[in-house]
């Protein structure tokens, strides 16, 4: 099933959840065995993986810009328009850091971990 592309929809349906825990980013040569990253990308530096931050301190990794994740429950297709500038735009205007991985059903966003319950707020008055 593909997913939603009317912005409206989407904007109204976010549901924006916020997952547990404090997630950072790290790049390694290779994934390390036992770890299950939240996202990965092949950069020309290396493997750069999102990874809970008591597993890169367990594993000595150097890491970078602690996040709180928030899943939006929507399902946004991936050709969809708009969706990414508009909470993005929203953030921004709130000063407060995003970066986005796009999964194949959801959008994940990963803000500063400190700024995690104002950035749910920014979010809920954007769906309106």
């Amino acid at each position: 099933m593909s997913g939603i592309d009317d912005l409206e929809l989407l904007l109204v349906g976010m549901n924006p959840r916020l997952n547990e825990g404090c997630y950072v980013w790290a790049t390694v040569p290779l994934i390390p065995m036992g770890v299950t990253p939240v996202a990965t990308i092949v950069e020309d530096e290396g493997l750069s993986i999102v990874i809970d931050l008591a597993t890169a301190t367990n594993l000595r990794l150097d890491h970078e810009f602690p996040s709180a994740w928030i899943t939006l429950e929507v399902h946004s297709s991936l050709d969809a328009v708009g969706l990414t500038a508009a909470f993005s735009t929203a953030l921004a205007d709130a000063g407060i850091a995003c970066n986005v991985v796009a999964g194949a059903k959801h959008d994940h966003l990963f803000v500063p971990y400190d700024m995690r319950h104002r950035a749910l707020e920014v979010l809920a008055e954007s769906m309106a």
